[in-house]
């Protein structure tokens, strides 16, 4: 039987045969009881440059608590959102009669005291007040997300993703191999690459992804199209996953012709129209929870894809909370054998350490809600 991440596999999947139910119909009709909600910072300083704040959301009633986790990257934006808008600011407080019935209210609500830097981050938030939402349905109720959704959480394989110093080198992916030789990883492609250091990254590393970034727009890590690189990517790792090219460009789309079954996306998709609109019909695709926001577009993406054959594998946002179990949580469900990008938290905080968990990661969904185990998330 094929590989799951394979593009062997990809060609396997029977699209004759979609679920019967909507996905998103086995919880929105979950009662809800918000009675108070408290927002949590977290913070994690990774380089002398940057910072990582993330806001932990705690929604209150019945005893129970669900918890979600806003990933916008804004420490502004999240130091706002943490003095101005918790002790009860936000109207959110009531008996719901349903899951749904909650998320319409959030579409009324605005969950920013200000614009916010870049509008994707509107959806990051909202995921971070869904899932919180789900998660305290599903506890108010003594269910699990996976009991709801009638899917087994099977073990989840993760890649590790890095960027490489400048000037660029292996030796990072070295020393985590040392300890670690069972690694893949998902690099991220620069300019100052060469056909040296494709050559020894295919000959000693196994890569199973690389991200162009091309499809970013207005951030810190935007990649401009280069026909060069792009071509040098294509060809130095045949067998990797070729993720966000600009093709725009037509020097850069012509440089990828050759290898359109292996181009995947992630930026551009928060929703199934995004994914329809995209320049050709994709085999596999980065689905990252907090840029649909709501549960519905989320669970609406995953059904489309499913019901055409579309691969899916999953990605974070450098979560510092109980996000990254979310997401792990969701890959257990949707896509638990494909190049996850939803390593724990101690691949991407510090140097190679002993005792990191080690892909797969063994199932852990806690018996009440949708929390992936109650264990430290940093780990």
């Amino acid at each position: 039987m094929p590989e799951e991440g394979s593009l062997e596999a990809l060609d396997a999947h029977d699209p004759t045969a979609p679920r019967a139910t909507g996905t998103y119909d086995l919880v929105a009709g979950l009662p809800l009881t918000i009675e108070s909600y408290a927002l949590e910072r977290r913070e994690l300083t990774v380089t002398s440059g940057f910072t990582r704040v993330t806001t932990v959301i705690r929604l209150r009633g019945r005893g129970e608590e669900g918890i979600g986790e806003d990933v916008t990257y804004s420490a502004e934006d999240g130091t706002a959102f943490q003095r101005k808008l918790g002790d009860g600011a936000l109207a959110l407080a009531g008996s719901w009669a349903s899951l749904d019935d909650f998320s319409r209210r959030l579409d009324e609500l605005d969950l920013f005291t200000g614009r916010p830097d870049q509008d994707a981050y509107r959806d990051y938030r909202r995921w971070g007040f869904e899932s919180a939402a789900l998660d305290l349905a599903l506890r108010q109720a003594g269910r699990s997300l996976a009991d709801v959704l009638e899917r087994e959480p099977a073990p989840v394989t993760f890649v590790v993703s890095l960027r490489l110093p400048e000037p660029p080198t292996i030796e990072p992916l070295l020393s985590w191999l040392e300890d670690y030789p069972e690694l893949r990883f998902k690099l991220d492609a620069t300019v100052s690459w060469d056909d040296a250091l494709v050559a020894e990254l295919a000959e000693r590393v196994h890569v199973e992804s690389v991200d162009l970034k091309g499809a970013y727009r207005g951030t810190v890590v935007d990649n401009p199209a280069d026909p060069l690189l792009y071509r040098l990517v294509a060809e130095g790792f045949p067998q990797a996953w070729i993720e966000d090219p600009n093709l725009d460009d037509p020097a850069a789309d012509a440089a990828l012709a050759a290898h359109r079954e292996r181009i995947t996306w992630d930026a551009p998709i928060h929703s199934v129209a995004d994914i329809e609109g995209l320049p050709f019909p994709p085999r596999r695709l980065n689905i990252k929870p907090s840029r649909f926001g709501s549960l519905e577009r989320l669970f609406a993406a995953y059904d489309f894809c499913d019901a055409r054959g579309i691969g899916l594998y999953g990605g974070g946002q450098f979560e510092l909370g109980p996000g990254r179990g979310h997401i792990q949580y969701l890959a257990s469900l949707f896509h638990p054998g494909a190049p996850n990008d939803v390593a724990p938290g101690g691949y991407n905080s510090g140097p190679p350490r002993p005792g990191l968990p080690r892909t797969p990661l063994t199932p852990q969904p806690s018996s009440t809600g949708f929390r992936w185990g109650e264990t430290d998330p940093a780990l």
